[in-house]
């Protein structure tokens, strides 16, 4: 299929929005999580269970999504997202107690899934030429859409004082519009299809050490910037803030970030970039978990924000440059790892919640995850560089 037979800027703009639907879920999971507690009688523990099923759902979706959508075509997947959000949109607006939040937000998770599964290999193959560039812009939208997702939160909970439900119920109108965005449009055929790899060498790439060993940074680099976003409510209490204005203002600066990630590509390679990450990012985390009061909590978090800015999309457009054979697969396997980490991360989070530990200490636990990413990055770059060295030899 040539250029010229899709639209190309739409599929962008339909994909941004499809993330935007995907990050206000969890804005506004992180402003109900004490709120849902409270009215369904839950532990701290039995909500980062019902509130995690989203991330082992996304999980879910990108295991069993990321072999298929070769097969299957993005088109198909981005549909099936709208109706799983759909169903899982309208289950939670009417959910009342732990199970019923549970499947609600379990079809959202799934519906999150299967928007990255298509639109991550989507936005790679319409931008051959930018692929890590235009990863970053494409994940704009994911702390773009928990800012919106905030502010919503802030104003119809806090300003407005109105139910809960009629908050998860703005979720639809991102929904709509990406359908309508969808509604009628061509596709192309994924990268590894037009590259000609076999079904068979795409499953065989997965398994090379340095996929293996970046598939478990994956899985730190997310529980650092996921489990401390999605908990930011109860991590925060007590430091004389609003946690969902400082989400809101961690996830503005990514966007803002991440907006201009083309020109900071060029000057720092992608290792680089996420060795920066991880460095700052355990920083901003002792910076919060030691300061209290407004303008202290604000600036720590800023820190943080600039952490873990690039981290995801960064993870994404590594392994589609250095290893694009592993196709949509390989992409859904590092979303969903993502996603699978910080299910885990959530209720341990949760029980050290339960058992005693406040936020701060929370957040010097999560600082250890970072501290991890600068050796495993140091040693990925290191081996990287003496490659390209031998090569040129």
């Amino acid at each position: 299929m040539t250029e010229q037979q899709y639209n190309a800027k739409r599929l962008f703009l339909m994909s941004c929005v499809a993330l935007i639907t995907t990050a206000m879920t969890f804005a506004i999971r992180a402003r109900l999580e004490n709120v849902w507690g409270a009215e369904f009688d839950l532990s701290a523990r039995n909500i980062a269970l019902a509130v995690g099923t989203a991330f082992w759902g996304f999980t879910l979706a990108q295991f069993i999504g990321g072999p298929l959508v070769d097969l299957l075509g993005m088109k198909r997947f981005v549909r099936i997202a709208f109706f799983l959000h759909l169903i899982g949109i309208v289950a939670t607006i009417f959910a009342f107690n732990f199970w019923t939040l549970f499947i609600g937000t379990l079809f959202i998770g799934i519906g999150n899934g299967s928007v990255e599964a298509a639109c991550n290999p989507l936005v790679a193959t319409i931008f051959p030429n930018d692929k890590t560039k235009m990863l970053n812009r494409f994940h704009v939208w994911f702390p773009g859409g928990i800012v919106i997702g905030s502010v919503a939160s802030y104003i119809i909970m806090d300003v407005m004082e109105w139910h809960w439900s009629i908050l998860v119920g703005t979720l639809v109108v991102p929904l709509i519009v990406y359908g309508v965005m969808m509604w009628g449009q061509k596709f192309p055929i994924t990268e590894r299809v037009k590259m000609g790899v076999s079904y068979k060498g795409m499953w065989k790439a997965i398994f090379k050490p340095v996929f293996l060993i970046m598939l478990f940074a994956m899985l730190l680099t997310a529980a650092t910037e996921l489990t401390t976003g999605q908990r930011i409510s109860s991590l925060l209490e007590g430091t004389g803030t609003k946690p969902i204005l400082v989400l809101a203002f961690i996830n503005g600066l990514m966007a803002l970030g991440r907006g201009f990630a083309g020109p900071i590509i060029k000057k720092i390679n992608t290792t680089g970039m996420l060795m920066f990450s991880a460095v700052v990012s355990m920083i901003g985390l002792l910076l919060m978990s030691y300061f209290t009061g407004a303008t202290a909590t604000f600036l720590s978090a800023a820190v943080f924000a600039i952490g873990i800015c690039f981290f995801w999309p960064t993870m994404l457009g590594f392994v589609s440059e250095k290893m694009p054979e592993t196709g949509a697969l390989g992409l859904s396997i590092f979303g969903g790892a993502g996603m699978l980490s910080t299910s885990i991360f959530l209720p341990i989070s949760g029980a050290l919640t339960d058992g005693g530990a406040t936020g701060m200490e929370i957040l010097r636990y999560t600082a250890i995850l970072p501290a991890i990413l600068i050796v495993i990055f140091a040693v990925v770059f290191a081996t990287m560089r003496k490659q390209e060295l031998s090569a040129k030899a």
